[in-house]
């Protein structure tokens, strides 16, 4: 009988028994050689083998090519929105479009906060019976920072600055800063004030930057709530050399500035008149009063304006009031940083700007700040 040579497959459910003959063993194995030997042809032709699953290249390098760990995004709780989040940001400082404007200084408010001048209290306005406005009011809570508008060193830093008596608790000013700035006007000295602090941060002479912390807003002094009164004035540090700080402050981004010289047909100043202005796209209408000459109110040695009306997004806009029992109207278009001037005088408007300054009035760019 011939031999014969059994090979076992074991599978997980079934078990088969097959036997075969030597001489089909052998041919077994050399059908086995020359497929080896076929499939490593191809290789060294530079063929390779087509995987079951063609994968993409983005796949198939994912599974070659370690990968870095997945990135980990942490999302902060988000705060509460900025009260004037719809403001754009102001203009970088100094900014002047004009060769007559002086748009020098930042908000002494925060640009997340209200910064603008209150509307009942803008400059020339009737802070007491007798009492004139000389600077404007942003309203804000208590303890807000006060920043500082400008670069510049601090002259004064405590009570009593009306008076001129230090320590005087029952100054209108309350607790006070004063900063001598860095740069001025026309040869003349710029300071800039900030009034009714509850806490004082500020030392006098320390040299700040725009933006630094120099108090808390409060309510000390002469006020009916918790405010900043601020101040530009030109010249000395006094009283009576203050104008109007919404010709000073810098704008918002695409926003301007509503200028006029409203009076009579004699040229008389009409003063307290309540001016309103309204945009014709949005329909909102802001009141602005007219102030007039005095011994403690100066106007712009250009625009020798008696109104001021600031933070106006460009755009068309009616300004009427009312005069001897009629309604007097214009549209005026404001543009972004720049100042619309006007001029009324008691028969209609004027919308041409003022004469070129004379050699007497020759507005000059803020040298470079030093370096403290």
């Amino acid at each position: 009988m011939k031999r014969q040579s059994s090979i076992n497959w074991r599978l997980p459910t079934l078990r088969v028994r097959c036997r075969f003959a030597r001489n089909d063993v052998l041919l077994l194995i050399l059908l086995f050689a020359f497929l080896l030997n076929a499939c490593s042809m191809n290789i060294f032709n530079g063929a390779t083998p087509t995987p079951v699953i063609q994968l993409d290249n983005e796949l198939q390098n994912d599974a070659v090519t370690p990968t870095l760990a997945p990135f980990r995004f942490y999302l902060p709780t988000p705060g509460a929105a900025p009260v004037s989040g719809w403001r754009p940001p102001l203009y970088p400082i100094p900014w002047a479009i004009s060769p007559y404007d002086h748009f020098y200084f930042a908000r002494p408010i925060a640009a997340d906060q209200v910064n603008w001048p209150l509307a009942d209290y803008r400059y020339g306005g009737i802070w007491t019976p007798g009492f004139v406005h000389t600077g404007v009011d942003i309203d804000a809570p208590y303890g807000t920072p006060i920043l500082a508008a400008g670069p510049g060193t601090i002259v004064w830093a405590n009570w009593g600055l009306l008076t001129g008596d230090p320590g005087n608790r029952n100054d209108d000013y309350g607790q006070a800063v004063v900063i001598r700035m860095d740069f001025g006007y026309e040869d003349q000295q710029l300071y800039t004030v900030y009034a009714h602090m509850s806490k004082i941060i500020a030392v006098v002479g320390q040299h700040v930057q725009t933006g630094d912390v120099i108090g808390q807003v409060g309510a000390t002094g002469h006020v009916t709530g918790p405010h900043v009164h601020f101040e530009v004035r030109l010249g000395y540090n006094s009283f009576y050399d203050t104008y109007n700080p919404e010709l000073w402050m810098a704008p918002p981004q695409g926003w301007g500035v509503l200028v006029g010289n409203i009076s009579d047909n004699t040229g008389m100043t009409l003063q307290q008149l309540e001016v309103y202005v309204t945009n014709t796209t949005t329909n909102n209408t802001l009141m602005v009063k007219t102030y007039g000459p005095g011994s403690v109110i100066n106007h712009d040695p250009y625009y020798d304006e008696n109104m001021v009306l600031s933070d106006l997004p460009a755009g068309l806009y009616k300004v009427h009031f009312d005069y001897e029992g009629k309604q007097q109207q214009d549209w005026m278009r404001i543009y972004p940083g720049q100042v619309t001037y006007f001029t009324y005088h008691g028969s209609g408007f004027n919308l041409a700007p003022p004469p070129p300054p004379t050699k007497d009035f020759l507005p000059i760019t803020p040298p470079p700040v030093p370096t403290p």
